[in-house]
């Protein structure tokens, strides 16, 4: 990658961030509708988004700051249905895609020599999910934090069974002999090897975290856990994808809470959030940047068909899934999240890097190639611009707009409180007439009544708001403290050791409020 577009896709990414946020617009979404006008005027010359370049730069990262942030026993408390639609769903996915794609194809007559074969290697490649915006829209819109772990846990794993899929999909395509079994002892070996490497990786890297008390050292270690592991497992012939994905848990879940301080912790998520957010950010705008409109436009048809397979088959598995989940127990998800966890299932970079790596020499490689961009479009600006309406139809975020006014209804009583607190100086300086201001007092204090019975009433209605509210001032006096600590070591009053010893009991109480599931987080819809 050139210096130079790498600063300018970062220069572009930035000012996406503002617009969006701005707009109101998923970051993706925009990201990607950025790329394509870029595409499209051809400013500057992009860098190729290639396999190698997505496995040596993008993937681990990724891939190790969602493991890393996801808390075990909530990923534990849904395994099955996580399992299911990430592993034996994902071949039933693929399947289905493949056979509707190559059934619509032949009786509508497009794309001509498109048979089944192809139609597998497609369902393979674009079987991954990449629900990126959708679980930051989530978290804005406040969606219950179980159907964020569901969605996310379900991405983890699912890369990897679709990376392995499509391996063996091009072997059947290229012609190697393969029976049912040998395809099965081989999915076994590449997704166990992977997960025994990223285990073993994980595991001593840990142990050497909790030998150190340095936080620079120990974020770079999480850095050699997350883009060794892939690498170790590639190397060996497994899945790099499972064996950073069970790395960065085990690094999240075990080194981070046993080996590392409070304040390293929160450094090293800050600092992979950063991360996340970086190379999401050229992820999606590379996206945009490799989709030729005219050849999709000339597909255009075999796109929508194409879009229509792939979310049908997601619609099948999703809803197969939780008919098993409300067979085996009673605290099922709601039906309302299985639309929502389909409808949540986009495509991304994954599936146009998969199709980008398809064999020079295969037939139709160009078609496979355009409609896999179409789809992965399709999938972004679609569902990633209609999630939110469809969370607030079915219901799902309504608790979250009734806590958004009970926000509006306390910061006005405190813009009110303040202005209260301005009549008073004016008084003690008389700066206007004492009737004026008597006035005004009246009216503001009539004003913070009504708007304290306002707040009271949607306070009554959400009896989890008592907790929030306490979470949240105890947060703010800690930070408080924080700050004094810091102002005192900066005046020379604290010695070094004497702050560490202060920091770091303050950033343990405040890891330990953070650790805290919120009301949100406990709501299963």
């Amino acid at each position: 990658m050139a210096t130079g577009s790498f600063v300018l896709l970062f220069v572009v990414a930035t000012a996406v961030a503002i617009a969006a946020r701005r707009l109101r617009l998923p970051y993706t979404v925009a990201l990607v509708l950025a790329g394509l006008v870029l595409g499209l005027v051809r400013l500057f010359e992009p860098p190729t988004l290639t396999k190698e370049l997505l496995y040596a730069v993008f993937l681990p990262g990724l891939l190790f700051e969602a493991a890393f942030h996801l808390e075990f026993r909530d990923f534990w408390r849904d395994r099955f249905s996580i399992t299911a639609l990430a592993v034996p769903g994902v071949v039933v996915a693929v399947a289905l895609t493949a056979m509707l794609l190559d059934l619509v194809t032949r009786v509508l007559g497009l794309g001509p020599g498109f048979g089944w074969g192809h139609a597998v290697v497609f369902g393979a490649l674009i079987a991954a999910t990449d629900p990126i915006a959708v679980v930051g829209m989530f978290k804005s819109l406040g969606a219950p934090h179980r159907l964020r772990v569901l969605l996310e846990g379900e991405s983890l794993l699912n890369d990897g069974t679709a990376i392995v899929l499509f391996s063996l999909a091009l072997n059947m395509v290229s012609g190697a002999q393969m029976s049912a079994s040998g395809m099965v002892v081989e999915f076994a070996r590449v997704v166990g090897g992977g997960l025994a490497v990223g285990v073993l990786v994980g595991l001593a890297i840990s142990q050497v975290i909790r030998q150190i008390d340095d936080p620079m050292i120990e974020i770079t270690l999480t850095t050699l856990n997350a883009y060794g592991s892939f690498l170790a497992a590639e190397h060996l012939g497994f899945s790099g994808v499972i064996a950073t994905v069970s790395a960065g848990m085990l690094c999240g879940n075990y080194a981070a809470r046993t080996g590392m301080s409070p304040s390293t912790r929160i450094a090293a998520e800050t600092f992979w959030e950063y991360i996340a957010f970086a190379l999401n950010s050229i992820v999606f705008l590379l996206v945009g940047l490799h989709v030729h409109v005219r050849e999709l436009a000339n597909s255009w048809q075999l796109v929508i068909v194409a879009y229509g397979a792939v979310t049908l088959a997601r619609a099948g598995v999703v809803f197969a899934v939780l008919a098993l989940e409300r067979s085996r127990r009673r605290e099922a998800w709601p039906t309302s999240w299985a639309a929502v966890i389909t409808w949540g299932g986009m495509r991304g970079s994954l599936s146009m890097v998969l199709a980008l790596a398809l064999p020079p020499a295969l037939p139709y490689r160009d078609l496979l190639i355009t409609v896999t961009f179409g789809v992965v479009l399709l999938s972004i600006l679609m569902q990633g611009l209609t999630m939110g309406p469809l969370l607030r139809r079915l219901g799902i975020t309504r608790g979250h707009e009734k806590r958004q006014m009970y926000e509006v209804r306390s910061g006005e009583l405190r813009m009110t409180q303040v202005a209260l607190d301005e009549i008073q100086r004016m008084e003690r300086l008389h700066i206007a007439p004492e009737a004026v201001l008597r006035e005004l007092r009246d009216e503001y204090e009539g004003r913070a009544r009504d708007i304290a019975a306002a707040a009271e009433a949607l306070r009554l209605e959400q009896d989890d708001l008592r907790a929030e509210e306490s979470a949240r001032a105890r947060r703010q006096v800690l930070l408080a403290e924080k700050e004094s600590v810091l102002g005192d070591f900066h005046r020379g009053t604290l010695s070094a050791e004497a702050y560490d010893r202060l920091i770091g009991t303050v950033d343990a109480r405040l890891a330990t409020l953070d650790a805290r599931p919120s009301s949100l987080d406990r709501s299963s819809g």
